[in-house]
């Protein structure tokens, strides 16, 4: 059984991020719009990377995490995403090719179920059993394929893509215990009885992590 907690976003900082979320064995960070609590949404990923506590970032959670690994594993200082400010110089997170065009925003989104394909020896796919899956999706937004190759270089595997190889639909770090983001809404294609692939492993992985501090 789990026990879920909200935090507020906005009230993390540096200086207090360790004693807040110190406690939990792991953090959700769901999908949002707009730059409100995003900073301390980073603190919140930048704390759970550095330290090996289980991460899942769906959607906006996904994006922020590719941003703070952009900005503290990367040197990229001003890495953002075009939500936030488009003329940024290292936008790790832009606007879909699909969405440059679109001027009225209400349904234009990237909606609705698309494919995915896993890779088999990841997170992702140990999860999920199988190599192409369907998930559900919500956004404008997507990785920026610049910088998928320093990110590789740099531990970060992209471990769900689009059937072309184009759109990054899941992220993943090797060297961590459970740290996932994920493009799509995991949660609209999850139930009581039957919890998606994802969050049953970062359930999984949050009660290791408990059992490990029990131990020591």
């Amino acid at each position: 059984k789990i026990d879920p907690v909200f935090i507020d976003a906005a009230t993390l900082s540096d200086e207090n991020v360790a004693s807040i979320l110190g406690e939990f064995d792991g953090v959700i960070i769901p999908g949002g719009f707009g730059n409100r609590g995003i900073e301390g949404k980073m603190v919140a990923i930048q704390y759970l990377r550095e330290s090996g506590k289980p991460f899942l970032g769906i959607c906006l959670g996904m994006q922020l995490a590719a941003i703070e690994f952009a900005r503290h594993k990367l040197g990229l200082k001003d890495a953002t995403s075009h939500e936030f400010n488009e003329q940024a110089k290292d936008l790790v997170i832009h606007l879909m090719d699909s969405q440059k065009k679109v001027t009225e925003k209400g349904g234009t989104m990237r909606l609705g179920s698309y494919p995915c394909k896993l890779k088999k020896s990841s997170k992702a796919g140990i999860a999920y059993g199988k190599e192409d899956v369907h998930e559900r999706h919500r956004h404008r937004f997507e990785f920026n394929n610049s910088y998928r190759e320093v990110f590789e270089k740099n531990g970060m595997k992209f471990s769900g893509v689009s059937p072309d190889g184009h759109l990054v639909e899941i992220m993943e770090l090797d060297d961590h215990p459970w740290f996932v983001g994920c493009q799509f809404h995991p949660e609209l294609k999850s139930g009581p009885v039957e919890p998606h692939p994802l969050f049953r492993d970062f359930v999984a992985a949050a009660k290791k992590h408990q059992d490990s501090l029990i131990k020591s």
